[in-house]
């Protein structure tokens, strides 16, 4: 959404007081007056708010409810929620602590999101406007619908369709989310958890397949576009850089999980090359 009333106003208010050395200050004004009202119908932070204090609680309130509220919608998506996708989302529930009211929160969102009258409109709207300035939060989003969706074994028609719709409401592109849709199916295959660095079998080659998968990377990268590709997938799913960026803190023990796939990966390539 975007806001050109304040430039015009401005623009119009200062080539009448100031010719046109007044239509820049008053257009420039007004760009500023946009951007607040950006910030507060879209529900970002306050300006000059950055990511700290009370903006940063308030993105980390958007990214729960969202976060909830859209894995209820993807899990009755195909017209009723099994065992696996509550199980799924409980077992999100349960690595990130919640309990008590938090919980309670977490469990109302998910229901809400269930019911297909609620619009995911403002939620998603809000999501995009954070993620436009945060994109490892938009792929930790995302990571976190696909292991729910696929809690079942497979990723339905209808939970393709609502992905696609999500990917547009978002800003994603398709080759950002199947990139990500990559990654996300092959650490949910197991990629690596069998094969620890204590062994001293080689992988196999569906477990040296799916790391490579887990890393974003083929088959025939070098050693440095592998190492790339670590370093920029541990920099980005870094417990601390995501709080920063407006992770809610409950959501740190999901993305130390995360790294520790990355870092399994990698040691089994690592190792299978040597």
């Amino acid at each position: 959404m975007k806001f050109w009333a304040g430039k015009i106003l401005g623009g119009l208010i200062g080539m009448l007081t100031g010719g046109p050395f007044g239509l820049l200050v008053g257009a420039f004004a007004g760009h500023l007056l946009d951007q607040a009202m950006a910030r507060l119908m879209l529900g970002g932070p306050a300006p000059g708010s950055g990511d700290s204090g009370n903006g940063r609680v308030q993105i980390q309130q958007i990214f729960f409810r969202a976060t909830f509220r859209v894995m209820g919608r993807l899990a009755k998506a195909d017209g009723r929620v099994s065992e696996e996708e509550i199980n799924a989302a409980t077992q999100i529930m349960n690595q990130m602590g919640l309990s008590g009211q938090q919980r309670q929160d977490a469990i109302q969102f998910f229901t809400e999101g269930k019911n297909p009258e609620l619009d995911l409109v403002s939620d998603l709207t809000r999501l995009r406007n954070l993620f436009a300035q945060r994109t490892a939060l938009a792929q930790m989003f995302m990571e976190i619908q696909l292991s729910v969706a696929y809690a079942d074994g497979r990723l339905s028609m209808e939970e393709r369709r609502l992905f696609d719709k999500l990917c547009r409401q978002l800003g994603m592109s398709p080759f950002q989310f199947e990139w990500i849709h990559g990654r996300v199916q092959a650490a949910m295959s197991g990629a690596g958890r069998a094969y620890g660095s204590s062994s001293g079998r080689p992988p196999s080659g569906s477990q040296l397949k799916n790391a490579y998968a887990v890393l974003g990377v083929k088959a025939d990268a070098t050693d440095d576009e592998l190492k790339k590709a670590y370093r920029k997938l541990m920099s980005q799913h870094h417990p601390d850089k995501l709080l920063a960026k407006g992770l809610p803190e409950e959501m740190m023990k999901l993305a130390k999980e995360k790294t520790q796939e990355i870092q399994t990966a990698y040691d089994v390539i690592r190792k299978a090359r040597r």
